[in-house]
């Protein structure tokens, strides 16, 4: 009898302190929901129909089976929950450059849409490349993500083709799609109407010897601001010299700060009193080559640039330059994407930018 009671003592004893350890071990453990489902006395898919907002379930059940997983520290399985739904809850960005400002705002323009709809951002860089554009692409597709946004893309009609492979919903930024058919998507900003806008603003300040610098990198952008700056000389009824046209055409240089510095000097010969920029950049790399060479600005040459990116309000002198709307560009490219998502139909939108006016220009006076 004494043995049976000093057993008795030591199982109770040593259930003291295994029984810490198993309940231990269950926190430690992910719950599940069998777990939720035997706690709360129903089914394995009650509580899956629960957790998905089912109407199968009624409302109360399904506030009760919600409340119960919180209470347990419920964790739902991502990829589980992406084989049921086969959507992964991702979005690929694509951009030309993570150091350039303007893709940087864009970014953000696009994740603040992107977190609303409870979808994460995988960015990725080309470096203006199209294979490393195709490469990035190809390896969003095969993360299957659930779409993907390109910008400023080096993408031509004679690779459209070879891109319809991609099924998932394509969201160009940048770029025209005028001639792809319904393969994609875009959100863009008027370049011509842009360009015209910086040429138009340094006419009226009595400049008549007027340069492009551009960057030379095979983007509609530069293409298309060349085109903006040669209207408004038409328009104007001014004459438009080879040599106020300056294109980077060194493979070597791909800094737009770098461009600017090179080619300002080869402008500064040809007689020019005004200097459109294809962007904020390429005129910071402008004036710097200025301050090198003693000239003055705006006193001796005027410089407009092209994105309105934070920085150009606070180098000296502060920057005349096009607004780009990134912001908004990256969160309308970002809806777009989203109503993709859901089915729903959408137009290619194209956005007009505006003149920003600060202390890079000045009247010309002969």
């Amino acid at each position: 009898m004494l043995f049976i009671f000093a057993h008795l003592c030591i199982k109770y004893m040593l259930s003291l302190f295994t029984l810490p350890t198993a309940i231990l071990k269950m926190s430690e453990r992910k719950i599940s929901i069998e777990d939720i489902a035997r706690k709360a006395g129903v089914s394995h898919s009650t509580v899956s129909r629960a957790l998905r907002d089912s109407p199968l379930i009624s409302s109360q059940v399904r506030e009760d089976i919600k409340k119960l997983a919180q209470e347990m520290n419920y964790v739902p399985n991502a990829i589980a929950k992406s084989l049921q739904t086969q959507r992964t809850y991702t979005v690929g960005v694509v951009v030309t450059s993570i150091a350039d400002p303007f893709f940087g705002e864009l970014v953000e323009g696009i994740e603040q849409v992107a977190r609303l709809a409870g979808l994460n951002v995988l960015l990725s860089a080309s470096h203006g490349d199209f294979e490393q554009e195709i490469g990035a692409i190809e390896n969003f597709h095969y993360r299957r993500v659930d779409g993907i946004l390109v910008a400023d893309s080096r993408i031509s009609k004679q690779y459209t083709k070879q891109l319809t492979q991609f099924t998932v919903p394509t969201v160009l930024i940048n770029i025209d799609t005028e001639d792809q058919g319904k393969t994609f998507h875009s959100v863009a900003i008027d370049d011509r109407l842009g360009g015209s806008l910086a040429v138009e603003h340094l006419i009226d300040m009595g400049h008549t010897s007027i340069a492009y610098l551009g960057v030379g990198d095979g983007s509609k952008a530069d293409q298309q601001r060349l085109e903006g700056y040669k209207i408004a000389l038409n328009q104007a009824g001014l004459p438009q010299n080879p040599a106020w046209v300056a294109i980077n055409q060194d493979p070597k240089i791909i800094n737009d700060i770098d461009i600017g510095k090179k080619m300002l000097p080869q402008l500064v010969e040809a007689g020019v009193t005004g200097i459109f920029c294809y962007n904020d950049m390429v005129a910071v790399g402008a004036l710097l080559a200025c301050k090198e060479l003693s000239i003055s600005v705006p006193e001796d040459l005027s410089l407009v640039g092209f994105d309105n990116i934070a920085l150009s309000s606070y180098i000296t002198p502060p920057l005349t330059t096009v607004s780009q709307r990134m912001l908004e560009m990256g969160e309308s490219a970002m809806t777009m994407l989203v109503d993709l998502l859901q089915g729903k139909a959408v137009e290619n939108l194209l956005l007009s930018p505006f003149l920003v006016k600060r202390d890079s220009t000045r009247t010309y006076a002969v």
